[in-house]
């Protein structure tokens, strides 16, 4: 029961900062880690979908559960202004 309301407030986390910039670190594996900016465009009951523009001007979007955070798989801090950042966890 503990995990599903930690699952919860992950969800309603992410939800309340929908449309957003956030970054993204995503455990790759065998010691690989890829780091992102993008902005947080939809949110879902299961997962939630981030839109990241590269230097070539391409649009690419990926999505994760929200799982992928509580198992600390992605890492995803959203940045409000210059300075200030929250950690979602």
């Amino acid at each position: 029961m503990l995990e599903k309301n930690n699952l919860a407030k992950i969800r309603k986390n992410v939800e309340d900062c929908v449309g957003k910039k956030v970054i993204l670190k995503a455990n790759k594996g065998r010691k690989k880690t890829t780091v992102k900016e993008g902005i947080l465009e939809e949110a879902y009951p299961s997962l939630f979908v981030v839109r990241i523009c590269n230097q070539f001007d391409s649009v690419r979007k990926v999505s994760y559960t929200y799982s992928d955070i509580l198992t600390e798989t992605v890492e995803v801090t959203i940045c409000d202004g210059e300075e200030r950042q929250t950690k979602i966890s």
